[in-house]
């Protein structure tokens, strides 16, 4: 489920490939480090409001991003989401966990990414 957030949340400024349209020029640091920012995003992705159109493009990339381990990210995509998933969890929990109920309910990828998530301190 840590991966879940993280891929959801992080890949939104990062994702760049031949299906992936989100911008790669989107400052992570910036909304991790704004609570009204980041809490946009989370809605945006929780469908709980409004979605900027680098919103609407993340919550379409979310799913394949999940399922093939972000396998359209590159290094720099991949530590943005370490950065926005190491955030929510020691920070923002209650955000996690809402959006690991809405992306990952069954705990599938909670258990996809277990080895990540030790790596990362996470788990």
């Amino acid at each position: 489920m840590i991966a879940t957030v993280l891929l959801v949340v992080a890949c939104a400024p990062l994702i760049v490939s031949e299906e992936y349209v989100v911008p790669e020029n989107i400052d992570v640091d910036q909304i991790i480090q704004n609570d009204r920012l980041m809490k946009n995003y989370v809605d945006c992705l929780l469908e709980k409001g409004k979605c900027t159109p680098e919103g609407e493009q993340l919550k379409k990339a979310i799913p394949e991003a999940l399922q093939n381990e972000c396998g359209k990210c590159n290094d720099k995509h991949k530590e943005g989401i370490r950065k926005v998933l190491r955030h929510l969890i020691k920070n923002k929990s209650e955000w996690w966990k809402e959006l690991e109920a809405k992306y990952d309910p069954e705990g599938e990828y909670a258990k996809k990414y277990k080895k990540l998530y030790e790596e990362e301190g996470l788990a």
